[in-house]
C-alpha cells in the first residue's frame, strides 16, 4: 500500500480540520487497500482533479476516477465521488441504503462524528475500481 502522502494531497489534508482529516487518509488507506486485494486494479494514480484527492486505474482501465474530500454541505461531513454519469451510486444505494448516506447520483457522504461502516465502503470502492470490467 502506498503509504507516503504526495505533496499536493497532504497540502490538502493539511487544511482540514484534523478529525476530518484523520478521516480522510482512512478513506485514501481504504482506497489503496482495496486495489490492493484485486489484481485486476493494478496500480493507482494519486491526484488531484477539482482540487480533491483522486485515484484513477490509469495501467488498466478497469475502474472510474473516485475522489475523496470534505462535504461541502455539511461542516462534519466528507464524501467518496464518483462519475455522476455511472450508475455506481445507485449500485451502492441498493446494496447499502440502509447503512449508508448518498447525495444524488455522485457521493456517499458520512459524518466524522460516525464511525466509518468499512466493508460496506471497501466493497463499494472496489465496484468503483473495477467498474469498467463491468460495464
Amino acid at each position: 500500500m502506498n503509504t507516503k502522502l504526495p505533496s499536493q494531497t497532504e497540502a490538502v489534508f493539511d487544511g482540514l480540520p484534523p478529525a476530518m482529516a484523520d478521516r480522510l487518509v482512512t478513506l485514501r488507506a481504504l482506497i489503496f487497500e482495496t486495489a490492493a486485494d484485486n489484481p485486476a486494479i493494478g496500480p493507482l494514480e494519486e491526484t488531484l482533479k477539482w482540487g480533491q484527492p483522486a485515484y484513477l486505474t490509469p495501467a488498466t482501465k478497469s475502474g472510474t476516477t473516485i475522489r475523496i474530500d470534505r462535504h461541502k454541505k455539511s461542516g462534519s461531513g466528507y464524501a467518496i465521488y464518483v462519475h455522476c454519469q455511472s450508475n455506481l451510486i445507485e449500485r451502492c444505494r441498493q446494496l447499502y441504503g440502509d447503512i449508508l448516506t448518498f447525495e444524488g447520483n455522485r457521493a456517499i457522504v458520512f459524518d466524522v462524528e460516525s464511525e466509518l461502516p468499512t466493508e460496506a465502503v471497501k466493497h463499494c470502492l472496489s465496484m468503483a475500481l473495477t467498474y469498467h470490467l463491468r460495464s
